[in-house]
């Protein structure tokens, strides 16, 4: 924190003025971190501050309490300039247990603040998190580095709660809301917007809203009437474009986003699903829209989700499926008949870590290749990749015009870090959404001759009839199709003419997309840093940083991976070297090199967790030096 202290008369305690604040909120699955980091966030978003957050829960439904893989985090980092990450390092650690302390430690900046809930330090404790028997780290001077504050968060919030009608499993859950209170207090924070929250949350179980608002008022209370603090911190409102903002997620964004695409194109949105981490929001947001004619339903499996959303496609609505890579896998040959039929549907696939069950609450960026080619067969689609939370929305509604206006089926890629992370977005007016040209074929157009299926506009798509419509009835299926026609088909002349138009028609959607330009930075060079999905922020992050040391390095980033912008060879010729920073063992690498025949320089990480900017500032300054 770069900060400036102010001393208020008649007051101990100092208030520091920071720009920004990375906050870390640790503890047992059960400790309620990620509602409290969720409030603590949307409170900061309500009072204009920019905030990127990074929610990290452990893979196990719920790991042994106490122990090093039971430990859930959430990451803040809120600023009054812009933000596009949680954050490297730690301000602040919250840290509810020592098996939190043991994992986030090493994140802490060497200075910062430690608060830790001494009732969770016991023995016991100490054990489950693999201390050896003598170690206390409270204790031992191990954390002389740091600024340390030992509060018994449990007792305080049984106190507080000592007159309520509670069971002492009611008073326990409630300490999540004490810590809140008291960061809170700490950061200048009003608590009205999490009490609002807790009475519509507990509405009908008054006595639960009464001990959480208790709490957090208790731990606003601590910190304003006990000395251990002798600072405070304020950090003003982001000077943010003027508009309307919310704090949102990447998998609301996309769900708000396929309302909204259906509401552009004048047609029902349909989207058949099966729950899987960490997509599944999707599906649980959508099925609240009914009231706006949305249609949801979660299949019995990948398959049987995938199949209903080419039925619902079939007969006139925008259709979706939502999966991450184990279920992408489920779809594929379903995902083949989608494209042989050419018709509209939208995929999205929420990345994690693999392969197979893996890391599936971890980051990842490993279904690139899998989204290029992983069909039988020559089986083309475009494939669009998110770059931030907010910028799902974006994303996810592009890709349905594509899907519309093309009649293809698309693969839109976000990943975990981006889909439950969250950040302020300036929601757009419905004016200022494009309008989806969908058009459905009539009887009207085919007076002078039969329906043919499979004739071909300038944009080499091919008409979309609703199925029972009089004097255009045409069969459908997994068979190859004869040209125009539609008919099935084994000439093998005609299936070569097929596959090659349907790669044709992919790659015409070329002219249909904006031409690549360059994010950040000087349009030539030495060096230019190669983005796609959500490495975005990092980078983006740390070539600002670097462009004020007087280091000149540029950011490309890309949405369209296939096909890709007409000029981007053209783009990134203009540098002598291409770094490209992604999750995964180099993917877009191996699609650029072998596309462009371009030496891109790979920079890999497949630990679950994002780039940091010293990683990437790392690299970057090698290259430079080199």
């Amino acid at each position: 924190m770069d900060t400036a202290q102010e001393q208020v008369a008649g007051n101990k305690v100092n208030f520091i003025d920071t720009e920004n604040v990375v906050i870390r909120f640790s503890g047992d699955s059960g400790d309620g971190m990620q509602l409290t980091g969720t409030q603590f966030s949307d409170t900061s978003a309500f009072f204009g501050n920019d905030i990127c957050t990074f929610p990290d829960y452990p893979s196990e439904i719920r790991a042994p309490a106490g122990t090093i893989a039971g430990v859930s985090g959430f990451q803040i980092q809120f600023g009054s300039k812009e933000i596009n990450t949680p954050g490297d390092s730690y301000d602040v650690l919250v840290a509810m247990n020592a098996a939190a302390l043991k994992v986030e430690l090493k994140n802490v900046k060497k200075g910062g603040v430690i608060i830790a809930n001494i009732a969770g330090f016991d023995k016991k404790s100490l054990r489950l998190a693999q201390y050896s028997d003598e170690a206390d780290p409270l204790k031992d001077g191990s954390l002389s580095d740091y600024k340390v504050l030992e509060i018994d968060i449990t007792k305080h919030t049984k106190e507080s709660l000592s007159g309520t009608n509670l069971g002492n499993k009611e008073v326990e859950r409630a300490k999540n809301m004490f810590i809140l209170g008291l960061i809170y207090w700490m950061f200048d924070r009003p608590t009205e917007h999490t009490e609002t929250f807790i009475k519509e949350k507990f509405g009908k179980k008054p006595d639960i809203a009464e001990g959480n608002i208790l709490a957090l008022q208790a731990g606003w209370n601590y910190g304003e009437n006990t000395e251990v603090f002798t600072s405070r911190y304020r950090v003003a409102s982001a000077e943010l474009a003027k508009g309307d903002y919310r704090s949102i997620t990447g998998n609301h964004a996309a769900a708000i986003a396929l309302i909204a695409a259906a509401k552009k194109a004048g047609i029902p949105l349909f989207l058949g699903s099966y729950p899987i981490t960490p997509a599944t929001d999707i599906l649980h947001d959508l099925s609240k829209y009914k009231a706006h004619g949305v249609k949801t339903f979660q299949a019995e499996d990948e398959i049987g989700g995938i199949c209903s959303s080419i039925g619902a496609s079939y007969t006139g609505h925008l259709a979706a499926t939502t999966t991450s890579g184990p279920g992408l896998s489920l779809k594929i040959e379903a995902l083949g008949l989608a494209t042989i039929l050419e018709i509209p549907l939208v995929v999205i696939n929420v990345q994690r870590g693999g392969p197979s069950t893996g890391l599936p609450t971890k980051t990842e960026q490993a279904d690139l290749l899998q989204a290029m080619y992983c069909r039988h067969g020559e089986a083309p689609l475009p494939v669009i990749a998110a770059a931030s939370p907010s910028d799902c929305f974006d994303t996810v509604f592009e890709a349905a015009r594509i899907a519309l206006e093309h009649m293809t089926p698309i693969i839109c890629l976000t990943d975990g870090y981006i889909a439950n992370g969250s950040e302020p977005w300036r929601y757009p007016t419905e004016a200022a959404l494009p309008t989806i040209k969908v058009h459905f074929a009539s009887k009207e157009e085919w007076k002078e001759g039969p329906y043919l299926p499979y004739k071909r506009d300038e944009k080499l798509s091919r008409p979309w009839a609703i199925p029972g419509t009089p004097g255009l009835e045409h069969r459908i299926g997994g068979l190859e199709r004869k040209h125009e026609t539609g008919h099935p088909s084994h000439d093998p002349e005609n299936h070569e003419f097929m596959v090659k138009l349907r790669q044709q028609k992919i790659d015409k959607i070329a002219d249909y997309i904006p031409e690549q330009k360059v994010n950040f930075g000087k349009e030539s060079g030495k060096l230019a840093v190669l983005t796609w999905g959500s490495t975005y922020g990092t980078v983006r992050n740390s070539l600002i940083e670097m462009s004020k040391e007087g280091k000149e390095v540029s950011h490309i980033h890309l949405r369209y991976l296939n096909p890709f912008p007409k000029n981007l060879e053209a783009v990134l010729r203009k540098f002598d070297k291409i770094l490209i920073p992604e999750m995964n063992n180099g993917q877009l690498s191996v699609l650029i090199r072998s596309k462009y025949l371009i030496p891109a320089i790979s920079l890999n990480k497949i630990k679950g967790v994002p780039f940091s900017a010293d990683e990437i500032k790392a690299k970057v300054n090698e290259l430079l030096n080199n």
